[in-house]
């Protein structure tokens, strides 16, 4: 939503024979982790569960400004993209096939890296939506088309393949633009500014606002892509 990032609030369930060592690791990452973005662990709470159950709240502050949400999108807006797509679901692919690399792919999908700092230059910029690509760029900017009332439009041919994932598509004969438009565990953001906006290089514009519904890729609505939790 632009805000700049203050704290995280933690809760966790854990088994009472868990191990010291591992609840420091699990420390030091939630340390490393706030530590790019100057933040910390504020506050949360432990209790004890049969398994381990960790739930994370993200504090930010906005400086006054009004929060970026879903629902800004505009027809003639442009939609960009920052951060890495398709990667973590190259290396899902990868490992699921029993394959351990490339070893740039598989990282990306044990350890994502969201651009955090692109969020608030995006709002500095004059974004009208933004969210982060969680569940799939089809499945998330379909969201911002529900709640802005508006087309998206996305152009296959302003995303690049990097050579990795060419690699890794020709080893399991599949489509690479299928983990770019459907991958979401790269926790990239995506945002819609007006046309008028000179975007720095940390965002790529990939598509378009028109009016009407849903996400269209090469003529075809597409009404499904990416992760859905509660799809049956």
């Amino acid at each position: 939503m632009g805000a700049n990032p203050t704290g995280i609030v933690v809760g966790l369930g854990m088994p009472a024979d868990a191990t010291t060592g591992w609840l420091d690791d699990l420390a030091d990452g939630f340390r490393d982790e706030c530590d790019l973005v100057g933040a910390s662990v504020v506050g949360g709470d432990t209790t004890r569960c049969d398994l381990v159950v960790i739930g994370v709240t993200a504090l930010g502050d906005l400086g006054g400004r009004a929060p970026v949400t879903r629902s800004g999108a505009r027809p003639g807006d442009v939609v960009a993209v920052a951060g890495r797509l398709g990667h973590a679901a190259a290396g899902l692919a990868l490992l699921t096939e029993g394959g351990s690399g490339p070893a740039e792919l598989v990282d990306a999908h044990r350890r994502p890296e969201p651009p955090y700092a692109c969020g608030p230059q995006a709002a500095a910029l004059g974004a009208t939506s933004m969210l982060d690509v969680s569940d799939g760029l089809l499945q998330d900017l379909g969201h911002v088309a529900t709640a802005s009332r508006v087309g998206v439009v996305l152009l296959p041919e302003s995303f690049t393949v990097p050579v990795p994932m060419e690699k890794a598509a020709r080893l399991l004969g599949v489509d690479p633009l299928e983990w770019i438009l459907s991958g979401g565990d790269d926790h990239a953001l995506a945002a819609t500014f007006p046309e008028t906006v000179r975007l720095p290089p940390e965002w790529t514009v990939v598509g378009h606002v028109v009016s009407g519904e849903g996400v269209q890729v090469r003529g075809r609505s597409m009404t499904r892509g990416g992760w859905d939790h509660f799809r049956q």
